[in-house]
């Protein structure tokens, strides 16, 4: 027979006293047993001081305000040499990097030792005596704010009052007068994103910014740096976008789903659907990217090159190229150029070195296969880079003058001093057109002929690898099989064999050909499709036996190579349908090279439809957004390169 509600409520609350005196019994048998276990102390202090007597340095972090209350973690190094009585200039990084780690990299009483790291010149600091300061730019690692990659100027595309100038401006005045060992002079470098910042410091400088070395900066990220080339999305970065800007401290990790990268990025289909796959879609600046395809206001007005090219430059700058730099090769001479002409006071200068992305403060004797018989790096900061600071950071008029273009030739392995560039001296340059002619022949000078042709097919299921497969991932740790920094210098003879890569070579070279400056692809080429890119690479072709290195025989070097997506023909803003089976003119300039091609060499030049998974496939058909192809867009096409088309070669012409 069911309860009553009464006799419910009676044996619930007889329920209830029992539970609350048997946790009342337990509670007590607790409290009377706990001396049989007695505590065991912590070995960890509450806080750890280290003893620092031993060390040749005094580190200090702090968090500095911006002008919108925003507080930026700032590591300051201050060697012992440098006290209140004996000044020191401040050589300041900006990083999205980690500014804790970046000077930490290896415990040590010795300051050289710590600052061994990716991005700082550590024997030259050490030497000079600077003041090293690293600070993680707002919304990374320990400073306050909000992250945006590369955040542009305050203005259109940022609505804040708030950007890396007013940062850098607002840094600089604060550590001028909380650091009492410091001269009032201060110096930015940077590699990179690092070298990004510098550029941005040069807007609006703070009267304390004495010099800036811009190493390597990232400066368009659609005409040729980290993003793309001429239009063609640069996808192998893909990790890199995910990883840097979806958590504050780098702390997700892209995975890869395949031991070739090319297999991975070709089962994804499109780059707009990795992205999906990956949940890259969650990130603002990789919405804002794939929402950008072309080079439309959002691109040109963070350009720096432009912004630097309207403004002008009062503070000495040095800036850094590398001729094999796998990520932001276009930048550096994009920004000389930019601000050369309007250089009035000799303020401007231009170091081009013979390395990979960073490779001025690595070891510079070799890269790859390639050896410069000496340590490229190591005299350029010794004979540039230290000079310059010198002059203008100390005011040490004994520092010898550094010439106003220091550029390493490859081939002949010798460093130039140069008025300008490009430029040879007192020798003269000419445009000589490198003519791509019937029978694979490539012939300085002679007639064109746009008659005939070339042909093969592109097939974007088996588009050409940018490098030799299995492709690793991209990365930076050679222990990994991560070789990406000098895949520049890869052999090419792996492309040369297909037969959707036309080739193009000279007759053995009997004099020196030299070359100073940029390469121009011009090409007369036509598609059976309604879209297409073209690849364009200059190749030294070495002796078939080399025999101070025979591993080097027919080695194919390239000296210069470059991507253009067809449907920018008419303008980078104005994508347009190409007319299939049209012969239609291209043009687009190459990277920088200051090359000899020595006799017993040849000169080849490779012509292909893709380079993946460097860059996304290109349908062959025309779509509104490459991002977001879908399967059935991708289709074979036939292709013809005209023998009309040439490489302009800047060549130098040599003296009596």
């Amino acid at each position: 027979m069911p309860l009553s509600p009464a006799r419910l409520r009676a044996a619930a609350a007889a329920v209830a006293a029992i539970a609350a005196a048997a946790l009342s019994a337990s509670l007590a048998h607790a409290q009377t047993a706990a001396p049989q276990y007695p505590a065991l102390p912590s070995e960890t202090p509450a806080e750890f001081s280290a003893p620092t007597p031993g060390y040749n340095y005094v580190k200090r972090s702090v968090m500095i305000p911006m002008r919108d209350g925003t507080r930026l973690n700032t590591v300051i190094i201050v060697p012992k040499g440098a006290t209140s009585a004996r000044k020191a200039p401040i050589l300041l990084t900006r990083t999205p990097y980690d500014a804790a780690g970046m000077t930490n990299h290896a415990e040590s009483s010795d300051l050289e030792t710590i600052l061994t790291g990716y991005d700082n010149a550590a024997d030259v600091i050490v030497e000079g005596g600077y003041i090293r300061v690293v600070q993680d730019v707002r919304g990374k690692y320990g400073s306050e704010g909000d992250y945006v990659m590369n955040r542009p100027l305050s203005g259109p595309l940022n609505p804040t009052p708030v950007d890396h100038a007013t940062d850098t401006w607002d840094t600089i005045d604060w550590l001028v007068r909380n650091v009492p060992e410091a001269n009032g002079r201060v110096g930015i470098i940077g590699i990179s994103y690092d070298g990004f910042l510098p550029l941005m410091a040069l807007v609006n400088p703070h009267p304390a910014l004495k010099a800036a070395v811009p190493m390597n900066p990232m400066v368009d990220g659609w005409m040729g740096d980290d993003w793309f080339h001429h239009g063609a999305f640069r996808q192998i970065n893909m990790s890199y976008i995910l990883e840097q800007v979806v958590t504050r401290g780098n702390t997700a990790k892209w995975f890869t789903s395949h031991y070739d990268d090319y297999d991975m990025y070709l089962g994804a289909g499109s780059a707009g659907e990795l992205g999906r796959q990956r949940g890259l879609t969650q990130s603002g600046f990789w919405n804002k990217l794939v929402a950008h395809p072309d080079y439309d206001a959002f691109w040109q007005q963070q350009a720096m090159d432009r912004i630097l090219a309207r403004q002008g430059v009062s503070v000495p700058t040095l800036l850094v190229h590398s001729l094999w730099d796998a990520e932001d090769i276009y930048g550096p001479i994009a920004v000389y150029k930019a601000i050369k002409p309007n250089d009035k006071d000799g303020k401007v200068f231009l170091s081009i070195g013979p390395w990979a992305h960073g490779g001025a403060i690595e070891d510079g004797s070799s890269l790859g296969a390639l050896k410069f018989g000496s340590d490229t790096s190591l005299h350029w900061r010794r004979a540039v880079l230290k000079p310059f600071l010198d002059r203008y950071l100390k005011d040490d008029a004994a520092a010898p003058a550094i010439a106003p273009v220091t550029a390493f030739e490859t081939g002949s392995n010798r460093w130039r001093d140069l008025p300008s560039w490009p430029s040879a001296g007192t020798q003269p340059i000419r445009p000589v057109a490198l003519r791509l002619a019937a029978g694979a022949k490539a012939v300085l000078g002679g007639a064109a002929d746009d008659r005939t042709f070339d042909e093969w097919v592109s097939d974007p299921a088996k588009p050409v690898p940018f490098r030799q497969r299995p492709i690793p991932p991209y990365g930076y740790d050679e222990a990994k099989g991560q070789s990406w920094p000098r895949w520049l210098v890869d052999d090419q003879r792996e492309a040369s064999g297909r037969t959707d890569v036309v080739t193009f070579t000279s007759d053995v070279l009997t004099a020196p050909v030299r070359i100073a400056g940029e390469p121009v692809a011009h090409l007369v080429a036509s598609t059976s499709g309604t879209d297409s890119d073209w690849v364009v690479k200059l190749i030294d072709v070495y002796p078939d036996q080399v025999g101070s290195q025979p591993a080097m025989g027919g080695y194919q070097l390239m000296v210069a190579g470059d991507i253009l997506r067809g449907r920018y023909r008419e303008g980078y803003d104005k994508p347009k349908a190409l007319v299939p089976n049209k012969p239609l003119a291209y043009r687009f300039g190459l990277p920088t090279a200051n090359h000899v091609f020595l006799p017993g060499h040849r000169i080849m030049v490779q012509v292909q439809s893709s380079w993946f998974p460097l860059y996304d496939r290109n349908p062959q058909t025309f779509v509104p957004n490459i991002f977001f192809a879908r399967p059935g867009d991708y289709k074979k096409a036939t292709q013809r390169v005209y023998h009309g088309s040439f490489v302009e070669l800047p060549v130098v012409q040599a003296g009596p």
